[in-house]
Parts: C-alpha cells; sequence; structure tokens
C-alpha cells in the first residue's frame, strides 16, 4: 500500500462515502456512511486501522424517493430493519476519525467529489467535538488535473485499471473502497497529493455546491484533455492565491 508521503504529516488518511436520500445537506441526511481509516504501521508500511458501514434510519413516517432507491439499491425495507440512529452513528464516526485520542493530533479526510459529503457529514458530526485537527482531500479535484472528461469515480477506476479489484456500485462500502485504490494508484503516479490538500476545484459554469467550509481555498478548474504536468496543476496555479 502507498500513501507513506501523507501518513509523514498525519497521522490517519479517513477515505469516506456517503449516500443520501437526496442532494440537499440542509434537507436530506445520510442514509449510508462508509469509511476506511489507514494508518502507518511499524513496519512503516500502512495498513487498515479500522473500518465502518452503517445505515441511517429515516425520520418516522419519511420513505425515499424512488430514484434514489434505483440508483443506489438501497430500501425503506433495509434503512428500517439494518439501519441505526444518527446519533449512533455520528458517534462511530467520531470514533473511527478520532482513533484511540492518544497518538492521534492530525486527520486527513479524504472524498471523490468530497464537498458533497463534507457538507452531509458536518450536518452528521454537529455538535461533537472530534479533538484532533482535520484537513481535506478531494480526489475528484485531483483526477481532473490527471484525466481528460469523465471525471466520476467509475472513470478513474478504468483509467488506473482496477476494474478487476474494486467496484463503483453507488452503495457507499463499495465505493470507499474503490476510492482507497484510486488513491494509491494516484499516490504511485505522482507524489503530489500533499499539496491537492485543502485545495477544492469547482466547475467554473456552475460555482461552488452549497457553502464554503472553512479551512478550504476554491478555485475554479477546467477541464483538460491531458495530464497537467506539476507546474500546471491546480494546487500550483493557485498557489500565492487565497
Amino acid at each position: 500500500m502507498n500513501l507513506q508521503t501523507l501518513l509523514r504529516t498525519y497521522d490517519a488518511v479517513v477515505i469516506f462515502d456517503t449516500e443520501t436520500s437526496g442532494l440537499d445537506a440542509e434537507k436530506n441526511q445520510i442514509i449510508e456512511l462508509a469509511a476506511i481509516r489507514v494508518e502507518a504501521a511499524e513496519s512503516s508500511l500502512p495498513r487498515i486501522a479500522d473500518s465502518m458501514d452503517d445505515f441511517i434510519k429515516l425520520p418516522e413516517g419519511e420513505l425515499l424517493d424512488p430514484k434514489i432507491v434505483e440508483l443506489t439499491h438501497i430500501t425503506d425495507a433495509m434503512l428500517q430493519e439494518e439501519g441505526k440512529t444518527e446519533a449512533d452513528v455520528a458517534a462511530r464516526f467520531h470514533q473511527l476519525i478520532a482513533g484511540n485520542g492518544q497518538h492521534c493530533r492530525r486527520v486527513l479526510l479524504a472524498a471523490h467529489n468530497a464537498q458533497f459529503d463534507l457538507l452531509f457529514v458536518r450536518q452528521l458530526l454537529r455538535g461533537h467535538r472530534l479533538g484532533v485537527e482535520l484537513a481535506f482531500l478531494d480526489t475528484l479535484t485531483v483526477y481532473k488535473d490527471r484525466a481528460p472528461y469523465p471525471h466520476k469515480l467509475e472513470a478513474a477506476i478504468t483509467h488506473y485499471k482496477l476494474e478487476n479489484k474494486v467496484k463503483n456500485s453507488h452503495r457507499a462500502i463499495d465505493d470507499t473502497c474503490a476510492l482507497l485504490e484510486v488513491l494509491k494508484a494516484m499516490d504511485a503516479e505522482r507524489e503530489d497529493l500533499h499539496t491537492y490538500v485543502n485545495v477544492f476545484g469547482y466547475n467554473p459554469k456552475y460555482g461552488i455546491s452549497g457553502e464554503k467550509i472553512a479551512g478550504i481555498r476554491y478555485h475554479a478548474q477546467d477541464f483538460t484533455k491531458f495530464k497537467r504536468p506539476e507546474h500546471l496543476t491546480l494546487p500550483a496555479l493557485t498557489k500565492n492565491r487565497r
């Protein structure tokens, strides 16, 4: 497993993904949350230290939109039978992020199109004091500098020839496992992932999706038809901009 560069700076990298009941974090909620915590082991090689995959019940009387069921294959019956409360899942995610709390000070949260997932996670964790310094990595921003359109996770899986190892099923646990492999492939491809920390690109045609998240620098990011050299990546071009 790669990611040694990131783990020299952070005590853990938490790769996560959400499935939600809609697109608006203020009105909708997470219905599945999956995460994998990666740490540096004594051998200096990264290891998976913890993982989770939980459904969250909808409020009493609410039902999923049929389009969400079609996309995710998560049903109302699954949420009712296997789902946990928001409070229980928030506590579990809190535990996974914070680790044992003794030597964990800095944690990097990574997701594909992280702006979307982080807005929902922020709602889930409201009221929680994590006790660690968080930083954020958006692999969608990285991938836009590495390959031509399209830039969905499915395209990245194909681009890095991972079809026989992972799948993009629009289920949070599958997409989290897939993203871990994509992140490893990105790190092996070029050791500049650390430059993308807290740098999120957005489509200039549509602007930033939702509210800005504290600590993140947002920059318009155009599509490219080629792999950008290091001096033309989004972090390099915006290094001195705030």
